[in-house]
């Protein structure tokens, strides 16, 4: 009788359920097609306004014909998957309200696609507004209605190319005013940006002519004349008029970032966009000879920056290291976004590969944004640098944009150039790649699009340098010997084969898809009868060397290389070495930590306060990722380079354990390691909606874990195993559980829920 009314009632509660409408519509990545800036500021107008505008304005025109959509499916039913939509697509609103669709419908397919849906009517026209909606069906029964109506504009030129918002402006303000001196005021705005100065100020006969000065580092309560480095700092003089008037800096170009030039890449640096201008880093300002009061208004800065949603994902812990690490590196993708392509920071402004695979996936993790990590990835397969495994991580960009997204575009339109991507012209009879062996031919050269004399081999950045705290070689390679065959170079190589195997067999080329399996075999087995060293139990640098380092060992493992028996000494030799890498090297350091289920020592390098660490950034007073864990490791590095930002990935991904293993986010892992970390909650924004996970760990007597999963969306729980006689409970019922190295495995579907893992004692 009980078992019967608990049925009637979760019966009733389904009949109760309102369905609810797809959210957060997407045209080829994009969700706000819809929105129409004027020189970086978001405004009232409306695509439809468009032709009667006289002023400049910016949209984010959809360069594809064939465009594909996307939305996300909400539900409050428990384990609710979509089973079936509905897409129209119409040259008015009007139209579509009056329930026509005069472009194109799907009709109603039977499918679970959300993401990475195709258009499939007559190719649109350029320059032309589209109107588009849809609605969903779920696995149990329910109908949705009709999302809101979406408009977007196509390009004026259909090329197929990935489109971008307009870069935007952020009016702010500072947070603090401190008069210094009777004609000296020392104005702070909380954090550095990119970003242009406005003033308002008064004379009283236009006689008077203020300094002022900007920059990103502090020094006695002023701002530091001499920063070092690329460290910035500027000054300008500025006439006053009679009056109250508002002024706005105009910066000076820059040589070293703004001209063609020539390097080892033989690249140009990317240019702001006209309806912006040029851009300055800073947080301090300084008016010097004004005797008036400031206010607040007095001062704006215009922060530029891609579009970007502040509160897309958060995160916070019993570490206050931790949590301070995780707001730098998050603040750092969005401040130096101000470009709309990843670059190096503020010395060059150019796209490299390394900085761009860190960026790309630290955005992941902050912001529900896609287009501009795939859009660098594009331009750097034409616009590649020098170091050779750079060029290798374009393939794994490409399958990072297609596991995250969903969306196979991209793989299809460059196929062919992420297969020479994967270096296998440099191939040699030992199933190893070479620089050294004479393959750098011109021929090669154009294959991959490098313009420049030639790649070569680069491990970490700089190369050369001082020793310092953690480390007893010079430079960040940790004394890495050079050979003709390279083992951090060929670890990248396995991966990038192996991920290319993986694109063939998405995309149907079954040829590719063997060959690339079967090379990728070849190669790890090669791999480790040539590079390990049996008497050590761990790698060493090269064929021709002893010589071994951390490098030579982390990638290895960063990319599952290391055969299980081996997997304890080579971490143990790993750990052993600490942070002897730069703060690129520090992504795939702690990748091969986590991989290696080595989470203790993780927390340790994530939360250290040492002079190598992100905490040490903070406590030198940037509030945007380094280029270098000190000054004196790089004395030329800069205070905005976002490569130094790997966090924003690492804790979503690592620590907390939550990836895609299905395209799109359809299957998630959650797989926290969370070591001696008390709590822990986190949001990860994704394709399908917003993952959101929290913890309380209690050591070895109980784990407590909460989730909230999209609908749509399924997920692949892995918690930490505490002793052999542990209970399972989810949402409150006991589960048996998949017992995996160390772990406890279950599959759960959306919705929330609570896992319980309860030690022997605490059952007691």
């Amino acid at each position: 009788m009980r078992l019967l009314s608990i049925s009637f009632i979760f019966f009733l509660s389904v009949l109760l359920v309102k369905p609810q409408a797809p959210t957060n519509l997407t045209t080829d990545l994009l969700e706000h097609t819809d929105r129409v800036f004027l020189d970086g500021y978001l405004t009232t107008m409306s695509l439809s306004d468009i032709d009667s505008a006289i002023e400049h304005y910016q949209i984010a025109a959809v360069r594809s014909a064939q465009p594909c959509f996307g939305w996300v499916v909400n539900s409050k039913m428990p384990n609710a998957l979509q089973v079936a939509y509905r897409l129209e697509v119409a040259s008015s609103k009007e139209i579509l309200e009056a329930g026509r669709a005069d472009v194109w419908t799907s009709g109603t397919v039977a499918s679970e696609n959300s993401v990475a849906v195709e258009y499939k009517g007559a190719p649109l026209q350029p320059s032309k507004v589209y109107f588009w909606r849809v609605k969903t069906w779920d696995n149990h029964g329910n109908e949705s209605p009709f999302s809101v109506i979406k408009p977007f504009m196509t390009a004026s030129e259909l090329d197929g190319k990935t489109t971008q918002y307009p870069l935007q402006i952020t009016d702010e303000y500072p947070v603090d005013i401190n008069k210094t001196g009777n004609q000296n005021t020392f104005i702070d705005f909380g954090k550095a940006a990119f970003g242009r100065l406005k003033l308002t100020l008064a004379s009283e006969n236009g006689e008077d002519t203020i300094t002022i000065r900007l920059g990103e580092r502090s020094k006695d309560g002023l701002i530091d004349r001499n920063p070092g480095g690329y460290i910035r700092y500027t000054e300008y003089k500025l006439p006053l008029m009679a009056g109250i008037h508002s002024y706005t800096i105009k910066f000076r170009p820059d040589e070293r970032n703004t001209s063609k030039k020539k390097n080892e890449s033989n690249t140009d640096p990317v240019y702001m966009p006209d309806y912006i201008g040029e851009v300055y880093p800073f947080r301090y300002c300084e008016i010097d000879n004004y005797s008036y009061p400031l206010t607040g208004k007095s001062v704006m800065r215009q922060s530029v920056h891609y579009p970007f949603n502040d509160m897309a994902a958060y995160f916070h812990s019993s570490d206050s290291v931790l949590n301070q690490v995780w707001e730098l590196c998050r603040y750092s993708i969005k401040a130096t976004s101000f470009m709309g392509t990843y670059i190096d920071g503020d010395r060059e402004r150019i796209a490299y590969e390394a900085d761009a695979l860190i960026n790309q996936l630290g955005h992941y993790a902050v912001d529900r944004e896609y287009t501009m990590a795939r859009h660098t990835h594009e331009y750097l397969l034409y616009t590649p640098t020098w170091p050779t495994e750079w060029s290798l991580q374009s393939v794994l960009m490409s399958w990072y944009d297609y596991m995250y997204t969903g969306n196979k575009a991209s793989l299809e339109r460059y196929y062919n150039d992420l297969k020479a991507k994967t270096l296998m012209a440099l191939k040699e009879d030992n199933g190893l790649i070479s620089t050294k062996t004479g393959k750098l031919t011109e021929e090669f050269n154009k294959s991959i699009h490098f313009k420049g004399k030639s790649i070569r081999d680069i491990v970490d950045w700089p190369q050369s340098g001082i020793i310092g705290d953690e480390k007893e070689n010079p430079g960040e390679a940790d004394g890495y010997v050079l050979t003709d065959y390279n083992t951090v170079v060929n670890a990248f190589h396995y991966e990038a084969v192996r991920v290319m195997g993986m694109i063939a067999g998405v995309l149907g080329h079954k040829a590719d898809l063997e060959y690339c399996a079967a090379e990728a075999q070849q190669i790890k087995k090669q791999f480790n009868q040539l590079l390990f060293d049996p008497k050590k139990g761990y790698y060493k640098d090269g064929i021709d060397t002893d010589h071994s380092s951390l490098h030579a060992n982390m990638f290895p493992m960063a990319f599952n290389m290391v055969p299980d028996k081996n997997v304890t000494q080579v971490a143990d030799f790993i750990k052993s070495r600490k942070m002897a890498c730069s703060v690129y090297g520090s992504q795939f350091l702690l990748d091969a930590m986590y991989n290696a289920h080595a989470a203790e020592h993780a927390l340790q390098l994530l939360t250290s306060t040492k002079e190598r660490s992100w905490y040490n950034m903070i406590r030198a007073g940037s509030t945007i990722t380094l280029e270098a864990w000190d000054d004196k490791y790089k004395p030329n590095l800069d205070w905005n380079h976002a490569w130094g930002a790997a966090p924003a990935n690492l804790i979503p991904r690592k620590l907390m354990g939550i990836e895609p293993i299905e395209p799109g986010f359809k299957k998630i892992r959650i797989k926290p390691q969370p070591a001696h970390l008390r709590e822990a909650s986190i949001k990860v924004p994704s394709i399908r909606g917003d993952v959101i996970v929290s913890f309380v760990n209690n050591l070895q007597e109980r784990f407590l874990m909460d989730v909230r999963i999209p609908a749509n969306m399924e997920a692949e729980v892995w918690l930490p195993y505490i002793t052999k006689g542990y209970r399972l409970e989810v949402d409150g019922l006991k589960q048996k559980g998949e017992s995996v190295n160390g772990f406890v495995k279950v599959n759960i579907g959306s919705g929330k829920h609570t896992l319980v893992i309860l030690g022997a004692t605490s059952r007691q």
